[in-house]
């Protein structure tokens, strides 16, 4: 008898990796003794949204959004490969963290070995959403692409699809029951940090004074703008301020040779934002670990803490050693000495 491959199998986490992630994101004992961790996410879907809910609290709150490998690092190189993240993320002495498609996969990954229903999906971001939107008078709303197909290298050996090219945002669609939820713990500091579920125009409240929302429809960018290409629009608001469309995405499953392709764009283009600029962000809980109150965000030469609504500048760097060792402190992340110096002479270098 010959063996068939179930190409729709994905990689999933053994319990003593479980462990070790939730050692990772500080999970209090109290949450270890949830059903889902007995019985799997398939057996109570109320039990299933609480601890869901949980897990993403303490992900976004442990696991730091930022792309340092492209900085800091002799390999310069990220990889999505799910044991791969576990070994930077979980597993290492300094609390790594990663930008979209590596937390979003790590994520994806720990739900699936819970026994959750995991879609992985590919989105667009607003220019008016990006980290140098002010600088650079972007107002949006007009959506970025992965790439475009003349930009691309030519990969003899990948088939590329229709839909990976065009994106460069990852996030995850958890059903529980009947319903569908958002699930993004790789969008820094204006990310959803709870499941949103798939429902048009209700609001809810991120952080501090920014509430969200999910929107259904074409984008501006559509020149057909019939129903088949209506895309849900995650977007923010600041106070009262007017909303501002973060990324849009598709309920349409993304393979994982997409997202090796996305990754590989976002992380050597020099296109991408995240070649050429350093950030790590962290959110940050209040003292009985029940709400995400704030973030810590290093971004280039600054570092910053929101509490609330109220957001100031910890500390301004005038050098790199300066930024290594805010890392260090911070965010208790090692840049060793080989990594450190690969920075020199780079457009991300302080001087």
């Amino acid at each position: 008898m010959g063996y068939t491959v179930d190409w729709s199998q994905r990689p999933t986490y053994s319990p003593e990796q479980l462990d070790r992630y939730f050692d990772r994101i500080k999970l209090p004992e109290k949450y270890r003794q949830s059903p889902i961790l007995q019985n799997s996410a398939n057996s109570d879907n109320e039990a299933a949204l609480s601890f869901l809910k949980v897990l993403e609290r303490y992900q976004v709150a442990a696991v730091p959004f930022e792309n340092l490998n492209l900085h800091y690092s002799v390999q310069r190189s990220v990889s999505i490969d799910p044991q791969k993240l576990i070994e930077k993320i979980v597993d290492s002495d300094s609390e790594r963290g990663g930008y979209c498609m590596e937390n979003s996969t790590l994520f994806g990954t720990v739900l699936r070995s819970l026994g959750y229903q995991v879609t992985s999906v590919g989105g667009r971001v607003n220019e008016a959403a990006q980290p140098m939107s002010a600088s650079k008078n972007w107002r949006g709303p007009k959506y970025d692409g992965c790439s475009s197909m003349g930009s691309m290298p030519i990969v003899p050996w990948r088939i590329i699809t229709n839909e990976s090219p065009r994106r460069n945002h990852m996030v995850n669609l958890v059903t529980i029951g009947e319903q569908k939820y958002l699930i993004d713990v790789g969008f820094g500091s204006n990310g959803p940090h709870q499941p949103i579920p798939l429902t048009r125009d209700v609001e809810f409240h991120n952080v501090g004074d920014q509430s969200g929302r999910l929107r259904y429809g074409p984008i501006p960018q559509h020149t057909n703008k019939n129903q088949e290409q209506h895309l849900w629009q995650y977007e923010i608001r600041n106070g009262s301020a007017d909303w501002i469309q973060a990324y849009c995405f598709t309920e349409t499953e993304f393979l994982p040779e997409d997202f090796t392709m996305m990754n590989y764009y976002m992380s050597t283009s020099r296109d991408s934002w995240f070649t050429f600029h350093v950030v790590c962000v962290r959110m940050l809980l209040d003292e009985g670990g029940e709400n995400v109150v704030g973030d810590l965000t290093l971004f280039n030469n600054s570092l910053k803490r929101r509490i609330g609504a109220t957001s100031e500048v910890i500390q301004i760097f005038n050098s790199d050693e300066e930024r290594v060792s805010a890392l260090h402190n911070t965010f208790n992340i090692h840049i060793g000495p080989a990594d450190r110096d690969t920075i020199r002479h780079t457009i991300s270098e302080i001087l």
